[in-house]
């Protein structure tokens, strides 16, 4: 199969550049491969929004661009951050004329919303599911083009590659085991976050770190995924099996963390109080669970008006609710839960990795906006920003955007003896407990050396099984966490000194 340009992920990095090639090149085909239905994506469980300026508020790009390099504590790379900020208030206006509905204000501007780090309110956003928005705009706006191919429940394995250029990627079909060679003139990466590695943890169940681990694979560099954020404020159910985030906006809001006692124990670590960055709320939330040892701590919003709260956050009330927590009267129990990764896929600014022809994008992407903590609600508009400087730099780039084609090896499956799928439940669930309990907020020299030994082991394994059992998608995810925690181990022994989200003992 041949494409012009191939796109792994359909969030909204990868849409936003499909929807933009496509129109100007409506004689080009783009081919989205995506491993479950196209929709279900790190954008969809977007809760907060997008931190852009606007005129209207007294902000300015000075106040924004100062939040971010303060919250990525000296590892920003300044001049990305200036150019992200900047380009902030037209890539928001394109999202909009694309259909994207954010809410307003009585006065009938944006209404804004202010989350850890900002120095003033400037989150865009819709309700608490600004995230399911977006993606159900843009994802409507990629059906619509007759050009684009979106390949549901098709995952990427591997890149096809010589001499350092990539040449597309062999796809599985999951649901008839084929495998695919999808041969394309430019290959963008746009597959998410990594949250899976961990298991507690924000992310959806697709966020496996396809992306980086293939990346990886092929030779690309890869940067900075020690910095691993953790989100402060997750709903705490010891019955739940998957993680509900309590969005920052809350205490944006106005909303008190406190411990089981009542205590606004924020007020003791930083003079942002509950406002503080992301890094410091959960480092003081680890340290406070340490000295009690109590399971959570907990959000108060008793104080707030009811009303408004059902309006800004009807979906996590709604949840709330449905676990017998009346906000009127109850705080709610959180604690953190992996939510970032601020490294990934080392691109430039026009989001080139170190392998011709390949691009990254979003989550996926390292860009040097983040440095070592990333500042609430800039990762939408840093995908919005780069997906549009990809698409910039290829369409001044005609040339190179129309490699020779040339045929290369089909990837001829092995059709019997299928890998035990409780092997790969069982080292799974091994692997998230170790990455919990060894790589998580705060890190210890030796439990890292432990992780590297067993994350090894099981790279030895999978690799020996790999060759003589059948590829199915629950394999080979497995094995790109395998690689994820490899990169997160190695990196972080590697890092003598504690920064932002990074903090080693």
């Amino acid at each position: 199969m041949h494409t012009d340009y191939l796109i792994i992920g359909s969030g909204i990095a990868g849409l936003t550049f499909a929807i933009k090639i496509s129109a100007f090149f409506p004689d080009k085909t783009i081919t989205i491969v995506t491993k479950s239905t196209a929709e279900e994506t790190n954008t969809k469980y977007a809760q907060g929004g997008i931190a852009v300026v606007q005129n209207q508020t007294g902000d300015h790009f000075k106040k924004h661009i100062e939040d971010t390099l303060i919250c990525g504590d000296g590892l920003c790379n300044q001049e990305v951050v200036e150019m992200v900020i900047t380009q902030g208030p037209k890539r928001l206006q394109e999202l909009i004329d694309w259909g994207a509905k954010f809410d307003m204000n009585s006065a009938g501007y944006l209404d804004l919303g202010r989350e850890g780090g900002h120095s003033i309110n400037r989150v865009v956003h819709h309700k608490d599911q600004t995230g399911f928005e977006i993606e159900r705009a843009i994802l409507a706006q990629a059906n619509s083009r007759n050009n684009i191919q979106i390949l549901d429940f098709h995952f990427a394995l591997e890149l096809i590659l010589e001499k350092n250029q990539c040449f597309g990627a062999y796809v599985l079909n999951e649901t008839t085991n084929e495998i695919l060679t999808i041969q394309s003139d430019i290959t963008l990466l746009a597959t998410g976050g990594i949250g899976q590695v961990y298991g507690h943890t924000t992310n959806p169940a697709v966020a496996t770190g396809d992306g980086i681990a293939m990346a990886k694979r092929a030779g690309a560099t890869i940067k900075d995924m020690e910095f691993i954020q953790f989100h402060p404020t997750a709903l705490y159910d010891k019955n739940a099996t998957s993680t509900f985030l309590i969005s920052e906006a809350i205490r944006g809001f106005g909303a008190y963390l406190r411990t089981k006692n009542g205590h606004r124990f924020m007020l003791d670590y930083d003079e942002r109080a509950d406002l503080a960055s992301r890094d410091i709320v959960s480092q003081s939330i680890e340290t406070e669970l340490k000295k009690s040892g109590e399971a959570c701590v907990y959000l108060d919003c008793t104080h707030l008006h009811p009303d408004n709260f059902i309006k800004h956050f009807p979906m996590i009330y709604r949840r709330c609710k449905d676990l017998g927590i009346a906000i009127e009267k109850d705080w709610i129990p959180v604690l953190p839960a992996q939510h970032y990764v601020c490294g990934g896929i080392a691109v430039d600014r026009n989001g080139e990795t170190t392998i011709e022809n390949l691009f990254a994008c979003g989550e996926s992407s390292r860009t040097g906006l983040h440095g070592a903590n990333r500042l609430a609600s800039n990762s939408l508009l840093e995908a919005l920003v780069y997906a549009d400087n990809i698409y910039n730099f290829l369409i001044k780039q005609t040339s190179k955007n129309s490699m020779h084609r040339k045929e290369f090896k089909t990837w001829k499956p092995i059709e019997e003896c299928k890998i035990d799928p409780q092997y790969i439940l069982n080292t799974k669930n091994a692997l998230q407990h170790l990455m919990q309990n060894n790589v998580g907020i705060v890190r210890h020299e030796k439990d890292l050396l432990v992780a590297k030994s067993q994350l090894q082991s099981w790279k030895n394994e999978v690799v020996a099984m790999q060759k003589q059992h059948q590829i199915t998608k629950d394999f080979y995810e497995l094995k790109n966490m395998i690689a994820v925690g490899i990169l997160i181990v190695d990196q972080s022994i590697a890092r003598r000194e504690n920064r932002g989200g990074f903090v080693k003992i």
